[in-house]
């Protein structure tokens, strides 16, 4: 595990520990993390802990052609119970997501730090988001980071009515024409839509 200081580069990923972790330090500058994203690697932290970044091998991943849809999905799309957006509300969704409470974690890794880094990146065009209103409410979405490469990866979601995310998530699949969709590390959510691990490797030959 390798050390950052203010120079921007990231060790080889193969250098990874055996759960991911790549190096410690560094900050959250645009290069930065531009540099993070394009050579397989994304930061993870909780509040009062340093910038920790990350390279997983195996690398959980969502091919569009192979998205699972629920019959009972198809019928909320079919329906309309959500309208979906993208770039909408951009820090609002990021706000949300850090706010999410989620299993077997005591904190959020989406500190004010990372929220204004990558609202910097939503304004420079690299960070997108998706949003699902019921009606005028924002009811769930999610955000990530389009590398212009045919790979977006996806950094966090968030609900608050019954299928909300996975209708965002779905919509924003179909309707879009990337190759890869990055999950980063395994969870049941992603996968019962479809989400598989692929080698660290293989993933960064997609990159």
């Amino acid at each position: 595990m390798q050390y950052l200081n203010e120079d921007i580069w990231f060790p080889d990923v193969n250098k990874a520990s055996p759960e991911g972790l790549l190096a410690v330090g560094g900050d959250l500058s645009v290069g930065r993390l531009l540099l993070a994203y394009k050579t397989g690697v994304f930061p993870w932290f909780e509040v009062n802990e340093p910038i920790l970044w990350w390279s997983p091998d195996p690398r959980f991943v969502l091919f569009p052609e192979k998205l699972k849809v629920s019959k009972s999905m198809r019928q909320v799309l079919r329906n309309r119970d959500f309208t979906i957006t993208i770039n909408k509300a951009f820090t609002e969704v990021i706000t949300e997501c850090a706010k999410a409470k989620r299993k077997e974690q005591s904190g959020t890794w989406i500190t004010n730090t990372m929220i204004d880094a990558y609202t910097e990146l939503h304004e420079l065009g690299y960070a997108k988001s998706v949003e699902v209103w019921s009606q005028e409410t924002l009811v769930g979405g999610l955000y990530g980071i389009d590398l212009g490469n045919g790979v977006f990866c996806g950094e966090s979601m968030f609900t608050k009515e019954s299928n909300a995310s996975k209708a965002g998530i779905i919509s924003f699949i179909q309707n879009s024409d990337y190759k890869l969709i990055d999950c980063q590390v395994y969870t049941n959510h992603l996968h019962s839509l479809g989400a598989e691990d692929i080698s660290r490797e293989m993933f960064l030959k997609y990159l």
